[in-house]
């Protein structure tokens, strides 16, 4: 009986749980690149002993470059800002901003609190009414007190989302008529065609009429502002999503289209079974370029409907010509800049669970 070396079994031991992390490790990487944070792998194979000098040069490419042209970014403008004098002073730098980036932080907890000590205010009166048998004079009393910076963020987020969702309902079934029918793709075609280049500004006054038609009183569930803004983002979103799923449906293998005919599938089975599964990478697609072009057409909509969301925000400071609104604009466009990101890679989350689509 050959008694086994310890050491070597302790080697084996170790090799065996090198191998189950560095099999978690490219597991999770999948979700590093969606969430863009590649850098992460190869940091966390380094930390685990895998080649530390390859792994130096992943983590200098995905996370070192780009740390470098920030800081170069953020050197260049400091140094050039103060050069450019505008009607509302110099350009601001980025110290300037950050200094805006913490008042508008504060002044949005400070309306915070003010809010909540109003409805507490409001419930404290009920409650009295309640106690002394006056229930009828029990009011539900609606704070009126000027938004704060994050309350406007949310707004223009539910407003893209609100638009994107009707042009997403819109856009899908017109697109798979569109990819199923010549003779349906032939009429669609050319209304994409005229109005895909269309200008949000040249749509809002057409939408705030229409709509100030439909919806005479403002009392509804949706302000008429919150309308104006969603439906012009529809019109100007749904034609990517559009496009991109007549593609995919057309796309589809000659040969899957021939067994769904041998099955004898009905139309709503061969859309389900068939269309749908196979056109979905290029339909993520659409739609994610679709909620891109959204979120841009957003932000003009909401300066000209007056919807209080970042787009009003923006032109409320231009407006203000304050000595501070430059800045805060600034703060703006950065906010843009971050949730748009953010909401591709939400998109891009998305498009990964539901297909087999390897596209970044």
């Amino acid at each position: 009986m050959t008694v086994a070396d310890p050491d070597f079994a302790r080697e084996e031991a170790r090799a065996a749980r090198r191998a189950r992390l560095f099999t978690r490790i490219n597991a999770a990487d999948k979700w590093f690149r969606i969430l863009g944070i590649a850098w992460v792998t190869p940091m966390l194979k380094a930390l685990a002993g895998d080649n530390p000098k390859t792994q130096a040069r992943d983590i200098w490419r995905l996370l070192g470059v780009p740390l470098v042209a920030i800081g170069a970014f953020l050197l260049l403008w400091g140094a050039l800002a103060p050069k450019v004098q505008t009607s509302l002073g110099a350009v601001p730098g980025p110290a300037e901003v950050w200094t805006e980036v913490v008042n508008l932080h504060a002044d949005a907890v400070a309306k915070a609190d003010k809010k909540e000590r109003f409805e507490t205010m409001v419930e404290a009166r009920n409650a009295k009414l309640i106690a002394a048998g006056r229930a009828d004079e029990v009011k539900s009393v609606a704070y009126t007190g000027a938004p704060s910076y994050y309350e406007q963020i949310w707004t223009s987020i539910k407003t893209v989302f609100f638009g994107f969702l009707i042009a997403t309902l819109v856009a899908v079934p017109l697109g798979i008529l569109g990819g199923l029918s010549p003779t349906a793709n032939a009429a669609i075609n050319p209304l994409v065609q005229i109005f895909k280049p269309v200008s949000p500004l040249a749509w809002l006054p057409i939408v705030t009429m229409v709509i100030s038609a439909i919806y005479a009183t403002n009392d509804g569930f949706f302000s008429k502002s919150f309308l104006i803004s969603a439906v012009t983002v529809t019109l100007c979103s749904l034609w990517p999503t559009l496009i991109n799923t007549a593609l995919g449906v057309a796309s589809i293998d000659k040969d899957l289209v021939s067994v769904s005919k041998v099955l004898k599938m009905n139309t709503w089975t061969k859309i389900t079974k068939l269309v749908l599964p196979s056109a979905l990478p290029l339909i993520f697609t659409g739609l994610r370029l679709s909620l891109g072009v959204g979120w841009m057409v957003l932000i003009a909509a909401e300066m000209l409907a007056q919807n209080p969301g970042l787009g009003k925000f923006v032109w409320d400071e231009f407006q203000n010509g304050s000595s501070s609104s430059l800045a805060k604009i600034m703060v703006a466009v950065f906010t843009i800049g971050i949730i748009g990101f953010l909401l591709d890679r939400v998109m891009f989350a998305l498009q990964s669970l539901f297909t087999f689509s390897n596209n970044r």
